[in-house]
């Protein structure tokens, strides 16, 4: 692998050095208190996302009203939309199979001695009605706030709600016919100075995967494993078997080389394992999709921010899946086959319930309320929350741009000149100059 994937690699590299470093140092203080390298390390990781973040609004908003508008020439445009929601719910059931598979085989609540004081009723909680709540937008730019003594004001954005304001808009354009054009030709101009944009923040991801990696293992370390050692283990098993099983049969079988695809999404699970944000890394998984596996950007508009909210493979399927059956074995609760079907229902299903107040947790407890199991079990598993959700994070992106890929491949709008071109590259995204044929969405065939 060459070129940005390198890169990315040499700061994972780096980032694991300097945070042994900042824990030796840290682990020397007289005082308690982190060292200036970890503090360091915080900082430049959490500046990184930060710029990441702050390009999803712009991004989500211009290339979906563009993708609408480029949409009204394609034939399959619904199929496409019905086959990425089927691919979401074939991925996910086969995901949670394994979870169950995995926490069934390795009974991670078995023997456990997590002290039972930990347990605490979540502060969030999962709801079928807090999806539709959170679809609906509450303003036109889909920014909710929060006040706290400690940060003051706190503005978030949701994608679901601008997504929805985006599609209405772009129909409402094309609906307005020649009228609109104008402001189609402005957002579509608006798209490419983002992706510019865009580009500058990604080309700083080996700096921040160092960041992001140093500061997790100055942070976290091994001391937070404890008694839940068994049940992180269970957890990462379960996501190496949909990672290096599942999505490789799935590739397989879609006529998608296995290597290549991994190879070319690689900036995108790395940047999700060190980020633990699919909305941060939202941008580069659009950007990998559209030029390193050749998912045209009509197409592509649509299925990142929909399965950047709603297809967590790692949090919605595996996670649940384990943690539930963890719950019940701690208290000693039988499970039913109803039981377990019940879990692949709510993970397949589910996903979508929690995309207004992401979060595994949130999941989690959609899973348990609907099991009938004491949500008070969450609390047992908050010690190594940040650990497992490295690689929850890393299967949910990477599933991210798996679905799309392989749609466009059964569809036949898999852009094989794009797909050759990133191999001759590296695989990377890169972009050496910037052209009205780079930085163009591709035709959508239908």
């Amino acid at each position: 692998m060459t070129g940005f994937g390198a890169q990315v690699i040499a700061g994972l590299i780096l980032g694991l050095i300097l945070g042994l470093v900042a824990r030796g140092m840290d682990s020397g203080a007289a005082d308690g208190e982190a060292s200036w390298l970890t503090g360091l390390l915080s900082g430049v990781g959490s500046a990184y996302v930060s710029l990441l973040k702050v390009m999803v609004p712009p991004l989500v908003f211009a290339a979906v009203v563009t993708s609408v508008a480029k949409l009204r020439e394609v034939a399959n445009a619904a199929r496409l939309a019905v086959s990425t929601l089927v691919w979401f719910a074939i991925t996910a059931f086969f995901s949670v199979l394994a979870g169950i598979a995995v926490a069934l085989i390795m009974q991670p609540g078995v023997g456990s001695t997590v002290d039972a004081s930990n347990a605490a009723d979540p502060s969030r909680v999962g709801s079928w009605l807090g999806f539709i709540q959170s679809v609906i937008p509450s303003n036109i730019l889909g920014l909710s706030g929060s006040y706290s003594e400690n940060s003051g004001v706190n503005l978030s954005f949701n994608v679901l709600q601008i997504l929805v304001i985006s599609i209405a808009i772009g129909v409402a354009a094309l609906k307005a016919g020649k009228s609109a054009e104008p402001f189609l030709k402005f957002t579509e101009s608006f798209l490419k100075i983002i992706q510019i944009v865009l580009w500058w923040i990604i080309r700083l991801a080996p700096i921040g995967s160092a960041a992001l990696i140093g500061n997790a293992v100055a942070t976290y370390g091994w001391s937070a494993l404890g008694s839940l050692g068994k049940f992180v283990l269970a957890i990462y098993v379960g996501l190496a078997i949909v990672m290096f099983v599942i999505y490789p049969v799935v590739l397989k079988l879609n006529g998608i080389p296995v290597l290549g695809f991994f190879k070319r999404v690689w900036p995108v699970t790395s940047l999700g394992f060190v980020t633990r944000s699919s909305m941060g890394v939202m941008p580069v998984t659009q950007r990998v999709t559209e030029q390193s596996l050749g998912v045209p950007s009509a197409y592509a508009s649509f299925a990142i921010p929909l399965g950047a909210t709603s297809k967590m493979d790692g949090c919605a399927a595996v996670y649940p899946a384990v943690a539930a059956i963890f719950v019940a074995q701690f208290y000693g609760i039988d499970l039913s086959i109803m039981d377990y079907v019940l879990i692949m229902i709510v993970s397949v299903l589910g996903s979508a319930a929690t995309a207004g107040t992401t979060g595994a947790t949130v999941m989690l407890t959609l899973t348990l309320s609907t099991l009938g199991l004491p949500l008070a079990g969450v609390g047992l598993l908050l010690a190594i929350e940040p650990i497992i959700d490295m690689g929850r994070t890393a299967t949910n992106v990477t599933g991210q741009a798996l679905v799309p890929a392989i749609v466009a491949k059964r569809e036949g709008i898999l852009d094989q000149d794009v797909w050759d071109a990133a191999e001759k590259g590296g695989a990377a995204i890169e972009m050496a100059t910037v052209s009205e044929k780079e930085t163009e969405p591709a035709e959508v065939r239908s």
